[in-house]
């Protein structure tokens, strides 16, 4: 792959161009996009409805109650925004590489990885991502949360680690088909975790508490990072340090892509 250094600037400018001409594309199919916009809607409000019926039965779930729970839902939302508008091209890369069709990503002087994964916006996202802002304010009000500056301010921060690491799970589930040839189980298993993440990690057993901090980090998807939010004056170590862990996360699983995609010879399967 012949690449050459390429500043930020460079990469803005030419996103935007690429992303246009998907937006474009997308929008020539009107009704396929509304379609398909309402239906994330629909599902994330059947989400909320579940979660009000959960809570009509059981005021609180281990301590946690009504209003914290849906904190971590729309917090959850937000999170995952970023991987569903950004990386949605990662559900093709299975198809391209195995039908070899992916030979034509890897001859622009640009970073694969990048080129590969803009040529994809989900713009459906932006319901997902309205809804989860709202849930979030919705739960803010009624749980009496201050309004400062540090507190928006902690809630980008620990919005955006957070998405780090659904970002990296995902990233690295879709490179397992350069080695794995029924890596798509292995990438919807990533998506399905999403499920846990709306959860406080205290309700699992001590092995899932394991697994789901250190192995499949998804309690970093709203838990830890919310808690510094939620309940300030009990905020862990992993809380503080999950954007660093986020950050870390998602450059290992973006090497492991790249490495993947470096092997990669053309020939398909």
């Amino acid at each position: 792959m012949n690449t050459k250094k390429r500043g930020l600037s460079f990469y803005i400018k030419i996103y935007f161009k690429i992303i246009a001409q998907d937006i474009k594309s997308r929008m020539s199919y009107r009704a396929d996009f509304i379609i398909s916009t309402l239906g994330m809607i629909a599902t994330n409000i059947v989400g909320f409805v579940a979660f009000w019926l959960m809570f009509s039965k059981f005021p609180s779930i281990n301590g946690w109650g009504y209003y914290e729970m849906l904190f971590l839902y729309g917090f959850s939302l937000v999170a995952i925004t970023p991987t569903q508008c950004l990386l949605d091209n990662n559900w093709n890369l299975r198809r391209y590489v195995y039908d070899g069709d992916f030979v034509k990503y890897c001859f622009r002087p640009i970073n694969l990885f990048f080129y590969y994964e803009s040529e994809v916006f989900d713009v459906k996202g932006f319901g997902q991502l309205f809804f989860g802002l709202g849930t979030i304010c919705y739960a803010w009000y009624h749980l009496a949360l201050p309004v400062n500056f540090v507190m928006i301010l902690k809630l980008i921060v620990f919005l955006l680690s957070a998405s780090l690491f659904m970002m990296a799970m995902q990233t690295a589930a879709a490179a397992t088909c350069f080695w794995i040839e029924n890596s798509f189980y292995i990438l919807d298993l990533s998506l399905k975790l999403k499920d846990y993440a709306k959860y406080p990690i205290t309700i699992y057993n001590p092995l899932f508490k394991f697994i789901f901090t250190f192995l499949l980090p998804v309690a970093f998807i709203a838990y830890y990072p919310s808690l510094v939010i939620l309940r300030p004056d009990e905020v862990p170590l992993l809380s503080w340090l999950s954007p660093v862990i986020g950050g870390l996360f998602f450059y290992l699983s973006y090497k492991m892509w790249m490495r993947g995609a470096s092997r990669y010879d053309g020939s398909g399967s």
